[in-house]
């Protein structure tokens, strides 16, 4: 086990250095002012040259307390989150959606996801927003994940309602335009009754 952590943090301390290195010789002001200053970074800066999944690797190789300082932060379900690896889990779903709208890559059918969302991550959702059934193969399912980490973040009532609604609205378009087994393919048979849940939980959050 310690030998699988070691490993873990120096594979995290080479992607550091890569991602510093990338950003001078892109000649990133915020790098670069430090390195020719011959000044140690700060972590701030370090930050503003991770990308969300080498971030997520950051946080995996936290510590206990800092997950779970970070999961107390986000109002996270202690039962649901007893060793603070939600906002890991998170980071590394919100990942492969940010990359795919950073580069204008297709998302409505998820086929920019590199992986499994974790199971645990699924069953918090499903509790706190009280839905089964979450299946992120469909696009529906990022938007539950993404309303509810930003209502944990202190996002208003007020934006995360404008957000589902302007949603609703597409997917409400897109039933108009196609027939409703298609429409069962690409949004799913149970994203309205999920999305009115939301609704609730936005409310009620």
């Amino acid at each position: 086990m310690y030998h699988k952590q070691y490993a873990k943090r120096m594979t995290l301390k080479g992607k550091i250095n890569n991602a510093l290195l990338r950003d001078y010789s892109n000649a990133r002001q915020t790098v670069n002012h430090f390195f020719d200053a011959d000044r140690s970074i700060p972590i701030w800066a370090i930050f503003e040259s991770l990308t969300l999944g080498e971030f997520g690797t950051f946080f995996a190789c936290c510590n206990a307390n800092v997950k779970l300082a970070t999961s107390a932060l986000l109002h996270l379900p202690s039962n649901l989150d007893a060793d603070g690896r939600i906002t890991e889990f998170i980071i590394y779903a919100v990942k492969d959606l940010r990359n795919a709208v950073a580069h204008n890559n297709i998302v409505f059918d998820t086929r920019f996801r590199t992986g499994d969302i974790n199971r645990r991550l699924v069953s918090l959702l499903e509790s706190e927003i009280g839905i089964t059934g979450l299946d992120f193969k469909y696009i529906s399912s990022y938007v539950v994940l993404l309303i509810y980490t930003l209502r944990k973040m202190g996002e208003t009532k007020t934006s995360c309602k404008q957000f589902l609604n302007a949603y609703i609205s597409l997917t409400d378009d897109l039933r108009r335009q196609l027939p409703s087994n298609v429409c069962a393919q690409i949004l799913g048979s149970q994203q309205r009754p999920h999305l009115r849940q939301l609704q609730n939980f936005i409310s009620n959050s």
